[in-house]
């Protein structure tokens, strides 16, 4: 999207930080993180919680099998990859409030209730398929829908120096959405990739993109991204 001339001036002249105002700028690798929400065995696959609440997981597995050559890119661009996991479920209830189990009792089919969800150390919480961390990679281990609340998230961008973040993963509208929104009111510039996120229906996967697009960040597809990086690569 083009920034009409006369707004861009006035940004730059008020701005006390030169703002990025084009998206070669804002994913430049050693300040551009690649955040993967919740590419978990539960959101994922056919035997995971929201499969046995009856969503059909398609969306969700093939986005993941968009998203290793797409973290290897990142990588060979110089942008930090940071992998966030659920910790929800575990024998003894630390994360779950009143206010969690009773809006899964009202609103979803057993999942956090009867059926465990994302528990600690279990196949359900673990990463799914082929969309795990390398060793440089950083993790982070989020206990709600944000991944900025009580986590050491902001601590890991502020300390490498991100500005921006590039928003990937699981699901669209719930997780992804809510760790983008609070990105934006945190200053950080926010790429939402249209086919690096997935969620259940594809009317909410569309409402998100809409409303990123205009009041949080801006939307673009993986391949857009891997070609900046690439020929920067070749530079």
């Amino acid at each position: 999207m083009n920034i009409p001339s006369e707004n861009l001036s006035v940004a730059k002249r008020i701005s006390h930080i030169e703002p990025l105002t084009t998206l070669d700028d804002k994913i430049l690798g050693p300040h551009t993180a690649v955040i993967v929400i919740d590419v978990q065995n539960d959101f994922c696959d056919d035997q995971g919680c929201m499969a046995k609440e009856g969503f059909d997981v398609t969306d969700a597995q093939e986005m993941a099998s968009r998203l290793p050559p797409f973290l290897a890119t990142a990588r060979a661009a110089g942008a930090l990859v940071v992998f966030v996991r659920n910790v929800y479920s575990t024998d003894q209830n630390y994360y779950l409030s009143d206010v969690w189990l009773e809006q899964a009792a009202r609103a979803r089919a057993g999942s956090y209730t009867k059926t465990p969800v994302c528990a600690d150390g279990s196949w359900e919480g673990d990463y799914y398929g082929d969309v795990r961390p390398e060793p440089n990679d950083a993790r982070v281990i989020k206990h709600r829908f944000n991944a900025f609340l009580n986590t050491d998230l902001d601590t890991i961008l502020r300390a490498n120096g991100i500005r921006t973040l590039v928003m990937t993963g699981v699901a669209t509208n719930v997780c992804v959405e809510s760790t983008a929104r609070d990105g934006f009111m945190r200053d950080y510039y926010v790429v939402f990739t249209s086919d690096g996120t997935a969620t259940y229906s594809r009317q909410d996967h569309d409402a998100t993109l809409r409303n990123i697009d205009r009041y949080f960040g801006e939307v673009h597809t993986l391949s857009e991204l891997e070609t900046i990086w690439m020929s920067n690569e070749k530079r």
